[in-house]
């Protein structure tokens, strides 16, 4: 299925993320819906309420798809009111890090990315929540949630300034203690992250769960356990060599339900926005329940 017949587009367009003008952009939209006879919308968000703004206009209006221009958190915040709809999600990715489009093979060049507005394939994927709160790509306890939080309070976007605190920040910290109870196995004790995984790796492009499949009705909580100082090299290349799950110090749990005790109530996000923290988080997975827009598979053109 594509989007040839697909008369009537919303674009929800985070102007802030990632530090990228998107001026230009509005008119590129513009062209290209003209050009294949679509009516379109683009809606600015604000960070005052979006989501019930947008929400909305779902009720109001029939748009035969969403598209999400931006990082993960914008990806997110569209993609958890498509979720159980008809209504396809698509990215323009425009973001620091980008998770999810990488993991669905979306262009990361934006031109190419809005030539899916016409020329597409519509699958469905995985969701999972998190004490209710919908999860499209990956979620963290732990270490990387706290530089998550301090990048996200920063003033400086990009990979750079995240490296730039991820590096600040491990020297001094120290793993936590947790329970995970799933419907298939249970962990007890220290963990320097807690990973709940929908997909495979972050933005950065460091793969925490190299064999996740996004429609398989699971998912996967993936742990990396206390280690000497002297194995962090060792660690850091294995993320970025998608062989992480080789390590000695990680677990990785595949299952379609858990409950996540988080004793020492850390930081947690989702898909990269830090959320309220709770000391019981339930898992569950939602099984193809959000339709994405993606590109048509090679051996189909």
């Amino acid at each position: 299925m594509n989007l040839n017949r697909h008369k009537n587009l919303l674009f929800v367009l985070n102007p802030i993320a990632g530090d990228i003008d998107k001026e230009d952009l509005k008119e590129d939209i513009a062209a290209i819906c003209k050009e294949h006879e679509i009516e379109q919308e683009i809606y600015p968000t604000t960070g005052d309420n979006d989501k019930k703004a947008l929400k909305k206009k779902l009720q109001e209006n029939l748009y035969d798809g969403v598209y999400a221009i931006g990082g993960d958190g914008t990806v997110n915040l569209v993609a958890s009111l498509l979720i159980g709809t008809t209504i396809p999600l698509g990215i323009v990715p425009m973001g620091s890090g980008n998770g999810l489009s990488k993991d669905l093979d979306i262009p990361q060049d934006t031109e190419e990315a809005l030539q899916l507005i016409h020329t597409n394939v519509i699958r469905n994927i995985d969701t999972i929540t998190l004490n209710g709160k919908p999860s499209i790509h990956l979620s963290d306890l732990g270490f990387n949630a706290w530089v998550v939080k301090q990048f996200c309070e920063g003033d400086t976007r990009g990979p750079g300034a995240y490296a730039w605190i991820a590096l600040q920040e491990y020297l001094g910290y120290e793993p936590k203690n947790y329970r995970i109870v799933t419907d298939a196995d249970t962990f007890e004790g220290k963990a320097f992250m807690v990973t709940v995984a929908n997909a495979n790796a972050w933005g950065s492009n460091a793969s925490i769960n190299p064999d996740g499949i996004l429609n398989d009705g699971k998912f996967e909580i993936c742990l990396i356990e206390p280690f000497p100082r002297t194995a962090s090299i060792g660690i850091l290349y294995k993320l970025y060599t998608d062989s992480i799950d080789t390590s000695v110090y990680t677990r990785i749990l595949k299952c379609k339900r858990a409950t996540i005790y988080n004793f020492n109530r850390e930081v947690m996000h989702i898909d990269g926005e830090p959320v309220e923290t709770a000391e019981v988080i339930e898992v569950e997975m939602h099984p193809k329940s959000l339709k994405v827009i993606l590109p048509v598979p090679e051996q189909d053109v």
